[in-house]
């Protein structure tokens, strides 16, 4: 029987084509297989908790395997994997869970954050955007608090995707000012695909005053991509979180 393992991963996605595989592309996920398969000396392939677009980065990822028979020391083969899949990823840990545990499906939610510099700084670049204009970070936490009203978020949806529904739920939205930057955190049961570089893109111009709250959420009713703002760059966001009913046994904390 299957053991089944859950990783703890984090990476920089500026040289990848997002987490999934595709042909004639290289992304996170694919590039963990390889590394795994030859380490394992087996075909391992892996299902990560979610899929970041091209470009975006990950603080905290899980991703699930099987494999025949248990590892006898999961710290080696984590040194093995690091030692193969280059300098924008790492493994932190791996940890047998239960045998129908789901790295994706058993998610509750999932935390994004974004980071806009305020002020140019050579040593944020190039996890942070620096847009030429003021912000109004009021208005912006106006704007982003009418998300948790709403379900249906088309209009921040990349358009023609597999996904069976455009319902979210979020449960927490807010933008927060630190140290010359303003990070904006947002928790929802789930994403879709661009959905938070579009939700930002259009508090930017809540934020610039060229829309008004009132015009956000109509830019949210009206369920169309087109009336939503831009989409912001994907090197200044990280998936910073992913919780579970259960506890996952690895000691996060200490590692993030």
């Amino acid at each position: 029987m299957a053991c089944r393992y859950f990783m703890l991963i984090a990476y920089n996605g500026a040289p990848f084509h997002g987490w999934q595989s595709q042909p004639n592309a290289i992304s996170v996920q694919s590039t963990i297989e390889h590394a795994m398969s030859t380490v394992m000396r087996s075909n391992i392939s892996i299902t990560g908790a979610g899929r970041t677009d091209t470009g975006v980065n990950a603080r905290c990822m899980y991703a699930h395997f099987d494999c025949e028979s248990p590892i006898a020391d999961t710290k080696i083969v984590c040194r093995s994997i690091n030692s193969l899949i280059g300098k924008d990823i790492v493994i932190y840990d791996i940890a047998r869970v239960a045998d129908d545990a789901h790295a994706r499906f058993d998610a509750t939610s999932r935390t994004y954050k974004y980071f806009i510099g305020t002020q140019k700084s050579p040593f944020d670049y190039p996890f942070c955007w620096n847009p030429p204009y003021q912000l109004d970070i009021d208005a912006m936490n106006d704007a982003a608090s009418r998300l948790l009203s709403h379900t249906d978020f088309t209009s921040f949806s990349k358009l023609h995707t597999d996904a069976k529904t455009n319902n979210c739920l979020v449960s927490h939205a807010k933008w927060e000012s630190n140290r010359g930057k303003i990070i904006f955190t947002i928790t929802a049961d789930r994403f879709l695909r661009n959905m938070v570089r579009a939700i930002v893109g259009t508090l930017v111009e809540v934020g610039r005053h060229r829309i008004s709250t009132r015009q956000f959420c109509e830019i949210i009713e009206k369920k169309d991509r087109c009336a939503a703002g831009m989409s912001v760059p994907g090197n200044a966001l990280f998936l910073w979180d992913v919780t579970y009913p259960y506890k996952v046994p690895m000691i996060t904390d200490e590692r993030l």
